[in-house]
C-alpha cells in the first residue's frame, strides 16, 4: 500500500461542507467513511443533484423531472429547469474584493463584487447594442484577467454562448477554433507578457477578424489600461469606448432552459482539427458546485487561486468560485518570473485557502530545490491542488515536506470533455502518496477490462463512467446526429462513457492513472502506462523533463525515452545506465527503454500536457495535423530523424 501522508482529524472532518451535506441528506458520515455518501449519490442521482442545488443556494427552478433518457449522450438532467448562469455567479454585491489580478509583475488590479456586477451590466448593454441575443457566440482572446470574466458573464446573462482562447495562440489556432462557431463579437487584448517580454498581438487579431466573416465587432481591452487607445487599428474599438463607464445599471438576467449552452471548449486538436465541445449551463453549475463546495471544501468568503490560462478548461473551473461566494486570485504569465518563487509570493500576499497548480509546476519547483515551507507563510492555505497530468509520489511527498505539512493535497483528473473531474480529492479521507483519493460524487467510476467487465483493485484497465451525469457535453458543434460525440465516448463500451485513461484502483480505495490509453506502450504485447516511467525519470536530478513513446519496429514496439537535461549537460553512457537502472528498480525490467535520447526541448500543449502522440507521429514520419495546439511546435523538429531513433521502416 502507498505511504499515508495526511489524515484529517475528526474536528476538521466535522467542519467540512461534505460532512454538513451528508447530514442534511440524512446520511451521516462515519469517522473516515465516504462510501455510503458516494453510493447514495450514484443510486439516487435526481435526489443527490437536487441536494447539491439546495446546498449551493441555486437561483432558478429545477422543475419536476429529474432525468430524461438516462443512457448515453441523450441523457438530460432537469429538462424542465430554468435558470441564468450569470445570475448564479453574481449573487454577491458587496464591497469585498472579488478579483485580485496579477499580470506578471507588470499589472496589478482588483475589483469588488459590486464593481464586478456593474462591469457586467455595462458590458451586457454593449453586447445588446451589437445585436447579441440568445444563442449568438461571443469569443475572446484575453489574458486571465478581469475582462475575460466580465465578458463571459455579460454574454451568459443574455443567453449568448461564450468561447475563449489565450493570447499566446497563433492566428491559425484561433481561426481553427472560432471559424467553426462563427462569433458575432470578438473581444481581445492588445498584448500579453511572458517572462518579462511584451508580445503585441494586434496584427494577429486583425488577421483573425479578416478570416472569420461572422465577426461584426472587434473590441480591445488593453493588457495595461494606461495604454488604452495607443496604436490601435481603426478596425478595433477600445474597451473603454465600447462600454459606458458612467452607466450604473445592474445587469438583467434572462432565465433559460437548464440545458441551454453556456460555453464552447475545444479538444487539444493535436491529432486533427479541434472538436468544439458545447457545455450546458445547469449541468456545469451543479458539477462545479459539487467539486468546489464538497470535494475542495471552499466556503463563502474564501480566496481561491489556480494557475491557468483562458485557453484551458481550468479557467472555467477556477472562475466557478464566484458562484460559491469565493474571491478569485488571478495570475497571467510565466510562473517563474521574475523568480521561481513568483506563485508562492502571490500566495503569501493574498493568502488563498485554495492554491492550485499543475503537476508539471510541482515537478519543476521540486527540481529547483525550492522550500517555501521555510521562506513563506501560508497560514490560510487549506488545500493544494494538482492536475493536468498524474502527480508522481515524489511530488506528493514534496508538497508535505516543502510547502505545508498540514494541508489537504488534492490531485484530480477529468477533462475538457466534462469541464470537471472524474476522480478527485476528498476532505474527509486520508491522502496516500501517488493516489487520487476517490471518485467524484454522483459519478459511477469504474475500471474496465478489455471485455467490458469491471476490474478489481490492482488491475489496470480503461477508466469509464457507468452512469450519466449533468455535465456531459450537450453536443459537439455542428455534429449531425451526435455521430462524433458517440464515437468519442460511447463507441468502445455501449452507453458507458469511455474516457481513454489507463487506470487502476488501489487497496486504499484511491486511483492511480498511468497515462492516456492511446499513449500506453505495448512492448512484447504488455501494456505499460507512461506515467510509471515518468515517475522514475523524475527522480534523476540531471533530467528536467522527459517524454516516452512506443516506436514501431516491424511487428513489435520498442520503448523510446527522450530527455531534456539541465543546461550544459550531455547524455552519456553513464547517465543512460543510471536512468535505466532507476526505471528497472523503481518500475520493472519491462519498463526500461530500449533507447534513451537527448533533446533540447520537449513540446507540450498550451495547458502544459505532454504531446506524446505528436512526438510519436513525428518519429514515425507521419504529419501532425494541428501544430497550433502545441505551445512550441518547432520543438517537434528535435524528434524528426533523430539519429538515435532513426531506422528504416
Amino acid at each position: 500500500m502507498s505511504k499515508r501522508l495526511w489524515t484529517p482529524d475528526l474536528p476538521r472532518i466535522c467542519s467540512t461542507n461534505m460532512w454538513e451535506f451528508a447530514n442534511n441528506a440524512k446520511l451521516p458520515l462515519g469517522e473516515f467513511d465516504y462510501s455510503d455518501l458516494h453510493s447514495w449519490s450514484v443510486a439516487e442521482p435526481g435526489t443527490f443533484w437536487r441536494q447539491v442545488w439546495a446546498h449551493a443556494n441555486g437561483i432558478g427552478d429545477l422543475g419536476d423531472v429529474d432525468i430524461k433518457d438516462d443512457l448515453g449522450p441523450a441523457a438530460s438532467f432537469f429538462p424542465e429547469g430554468q435558470l441564468n448562469f450569470a445570475e448564479n455567479y453574481l449573487q454577491r454585491n458587496d464591497e469585498q474584493i472579488a478579483i485580485t489580478y496579477f499580470g506578471e509583475n507588470a499589472v496589478k488590479r482588483s475589483l469588488t463584487f459590486s464593481e464586478l456586477r456593474l462591469s457586467v451590466g455595462r458590458t451586457q448593454r454593449a453586447l445588446l447594442a451589437e445585436g447579441v441575443t440568445i444563442g449568438d457566440r461571443v469569443a475572446t482572446v484575453l489574458p486571465n484577467g478581469p475582462e475575460a470574466i466580465i465578458a463571459f458573464l455579460a454574454a451568459a446573462s443574455l443567453g449568448a454562448v461564450y468561447s475563449s482562447t489565450s493570447p499566446d495562440f497563433g492566428a491559425n489556432g484561433i481561426i481553427d477554433r472560432f471559424s467553426q462557431i462563427e462569433p458575432k463579437v470578438l473581444i481581445v487584448t492588445d498584448a500579453y507578457f511572458y517572462a518579462g517580454v511584451r508580445h503585441d498581438i494586434t496584427e494577429k487579431i486583425l488577421a483573425v477578424a479578416e478570416s472569420i466573416p461572422s465577426i461584426q465587432k472587434v473590441v480591445v481591452a488593453p493588457y495595461d489600461p494606461q495604454t488604452a487607445r495607443a496604436g490601435l487599428s481603426s478596425k478595433m474599438t477600445p474597451w473603454l469606448d465600447w462600454v459606458d463607464e458612467s452607466n450604473m445599471q445592474q445587469p438583467e438576467f434572462t432565465r433559460l432552459p437548464f440545458n441551454h449552452p453556456i460555453y464552447i471548449l475545444y479538444s487539444s486538436g493535436t491529432t486533427g482539427k479541434p472538436k468544439c465541445i458545447v457545455h450546458r449551463s445547469g449541468g456545469i453549475l451543479l458539477k462545479h458546485w459539487s467539486e468546489l463546495l464538497l470535494h475542495c471544501d471552499l466556503s463563502f468568503g474564501d480566496r481561491m487561486f489556480y494557475f491557468t490560462t483562458t485557453g484551458w478548461m481550468m479557467w472555467n473551473w477556477l472562475i466557478a468560485g464566484l458562484s460559491c461566494g469565493v474571491s478569485l486570485v488571478l495570475y497571467d504569465g510565466s510562473p517563474f518570473h521574475p523568480t521561481p518563487n513568483r506563485l508562492f509570493d502571490i500566495a503569501q500576499e493574498t493568502q488563498p485557502q485554495f492554491f492550485g497548480v499543475s503537476a508539471k509546476y510541482i515537478e519543476a519547483v521540486m527540481k529547483e530545490g525550492l522550500r517555501p515551507l521555510d521562506t513563506h507563510d501560508f497560514t490560510d492555505m487549506k488545500v493544494v491542488a494538482s492536475c493536468g497530468s498524474p502527480l508522481a509520489p515524489e511530488g506528493f511527498e514534496y508538497v508535505y515536506e516543502n510547502i505545508k505539512k498540514d494541508v489537504h493535497l488534492t490531485s484530480f483528473s477529468g477533462g475538457t470533455d466534462i469541464c470537471g473531474c472524474f476522480v478527485t480529492g476528498n476532505p474527509v479521507q486520508s491522502v496516500y502518496s501517488g493516489e487520487i483519493q476517490s471518485s467524484s460524487l454522483g459519478l459511477d467510476m469504474q475500471v474496465f477490462n478489455d471485455d467490458g467487465t469491471s476490474a478489481g483493485a490492482g488491475t489496470r484497465g480503461e477508466l469509464v463512467c457507468a452512469n450519466p451525469f449533468p455535465s456531459m457535453p450537450l453536443q459537439f458543434w455542428k455534429d449531425k446526429d451526435d455521430q462524433l460525440y458517440r464515437s468519442a465516448y460511447f463507441e468502445r463500451f455501449p452507453n458507458v462513457w469511455h474516457h481513454g485513461d489507463f487506470a487502476e484502483w488501489t487497496e486504499s480505495g484511491g486511483m492511480i492513472i498511468s497515462g492516456r490509453s492511446d499513449a500506453t506502450l505495448n512492448p512484447g504485447g504488455i501494456r505499460i502506462g507512461t506515467a510509471e516511467i515518468y515517475r522514475q525519470v523524475d527522480v534523476v536530478d540531471e533530467v528536467l523533463e522527459s517524454v516516452v513513446i512506443g516506436q514501431n519496429i516491424g511487428a513489435d514496439t520498442r520503448v523510446v525515452l527522450f530527455v531534456r537535461l539541465r543546461p550544459d549537460l550531455v547524455l552519456d553512457d553513464e547517465l543512460r545506465q543510471r536512468i535505466k537502472q532507476q526505471i528497472r528498480i523503481g518500475a520493472s525490467p519491462r519498463h526500461v527503454p530500449s533507447v534513451i535520447a537527448q533533446v533540447p526541448l520537449i513540446p507540450r500543449t498550451r495547458s502544459g500536457k505532454l504531446v506524446e502522440l505528436a512526438v510519436r507521429e513525428t518519429v514515425h514520419g507521419r504529419p501532425v495535423h494541428n501544430l497550433e495546439a502545441i505551445d512550441q511546435p518547432d520543438a517537434l523538429l528535435n524528434f524528426k530523424d533523430h539519429p538515435d531513433v532513426k531506422i528504416t521502416f
